[in-house]
């Protein structure tokens, strides 16, 4: 017996993303922040939140130890695992983008195939892919949770960057180096190519 054939939905019960949006006065879109461990991802989200909240944009952040600590807590470090992991992200993202929610999203996602699932989930036009550009050298001289040193001992199989690969964006949305100390000017430029996507054209809403 097909499960799916017992699932019916009531999408057009509900009121759409555009009358969600229209009340909101922002476009909803998912912000894909890519990169190595310790590349600065989550610290450059909460930045990015607090100077979108400071301009009445509402967003909302899924980092990697909320959701493994939550949502995910069940799956584990295999590549399967991973992929699970990164598909049930990309899903809560698009029910938040359809309640006109701009969502920020930081996770390694090391591979080329497993971001394209997460894009093609959310949708092309709504997924912004921001590669968090900073090298190994600088995110192990960081290592803030010390996984570097563990991985480095091999307490750590298949580590991203150390024992398994990174692909690095071919084409991102934003490729952000983020070796700078003064994060405010990272944060600046950010903005700079976000706000554009994310304001609000009245014209093209009905109420």
């Amino acid at each position: 017996m097909n499960i799916q054939n017992n699932i019916y939905t009531t999408f057009s019960q509900m009121k759409g993303r555009s009358s969600k949006e229209l009340y909101l006065k922002q476009k909803a879109k998912v912000l894909w922040f890519t990169g190595l461990s310790g590349s600065g991802k989550t610290t450059l989200a909460c930045l990015l939140e607090k100077r979108l909240f400071e301009l009445n944009y509402f967003c909302q952040i899924l980092d990697g130890d909320n959701i493994r600590s939550g949502l995910n807590n069940g799956l584990k470090f295999t590549e399967e695992d991973r992929q699970e992991n990164i598909r049930r992200i990309a899903e809560v993202s698009k029910l938040f983008l359809n309640c006109g929610v701009i969502t920020l999203c930081t996770f390694i996602s090391p591979t080329k195939k497993i971001r394209e699932m997460a894009r093609d989930i959310v949708g092309e036009a709504d997924f912004l892919e921001i590669y968090v550009n900073s090298s190994l050298d600088v995110c192990e001289s960081r290592d803030p949770k010390g996984l570097y040193k563990k991985a480095r001992k091999g307490e750590i199989p298949d580590f991203t960057g150390i024992s398994s690969p990174f692909e690095a964006p071919d084409h991102p949305f934003i490729n952000i180096d983020n070796t700078s100390s003064d994060l405010e000017k990272t944060v600046d430029e950010l903005l700079l190519k976000i706000i554009p996507e994310i304001q609000i054209d009245h014209t093209s809403y009905i109420k």
